[in-house]
């Protein structure tokens, strides 16, 4: 056990850092998925890491550990969300690829779901606690969100976005109830032209 005021490095860098192809990628996934810092970027790489290492062993395992310890992993990874549930093997975890743990993200997911306008909006409304998941509010932008809970995700219930977007819902939902004046008319009667 350690301190618990030291905590451990929940990532493991790159062995040679300095490749440029390797620096080029990392750039992109930066970039595309509104990382903060290569930290975050190496902590889901290590994640991924983690769990093909896992299937990888139970691939290796005896028959009795392999039919013990499988389902564990495929339903916990089918409750992220990174595979089917129900039909996801131990090859699907092995072709498990970065951007699958990214896309999981609830920075990213605020983001598709059209809460924010860019991935660095989202996260600034995530650490700003704007945002919530099942009626709780959530700051943590790296947050792997269920496919469960991925249908609770809104603004959260105390946040001023929540009730701009509650006025705005109410505003178009009345504009469109409103019915034209011309398909008012009795059917076979034609208005007159509008000059």
């Amino acid at each position: 056990m350690g301190d618990p005021k030291k905590s451990r490095k929940r990532f493991t860098p790159p062995r040679n850092p300095w490749r440029s192809d390797q620096l080029s990628q990392e750039l992109y996934l930066l970039g595309n998925y509104g990382l903060r810092n290569k930290r975050e970027l190496w902590r889901a790489q290590t994640r991924l890491s983690n769990y093909r290492k896992q299937a990888r062993q139970l691939l290796a395992a005896s028959a009795n550990v392999r039919g013990r310890e499988e389902p564990k992993l495929l339903t916990h990874l089918s409750r992220l969300g990174l595979i089917q549930s129900g039909q996801g093997t131990l090859d699907d975890v092995l072709s498990l690829t970065v951007e699958n743990v990214l896309e999981r993200r609830l920075q990213t997911l605020v983001w598709k779901r059209g809460l924010a306008k860019t991935q660095y909006q989202a996260r600034q409304l995530i650490v700003h606690g704007h945002v919530a998941l099942n009626n709780r509010r959530i700051t943590i932008p790296s947050y792997l969100v269920s496919p469960n809970e991925e249908g609770t995700l809104q603004f959260s219930s105390g946040s001023k976005l929540a009730r701009i977007a509650a006025t705005a819902s109410a505003s178009t939902t009345s504009a469109s109830s409103e019915v034209p004046v011309e398909s008012q008319a009795e059917p076979g009667v034609q208005s007159p032209p509008s000059a």
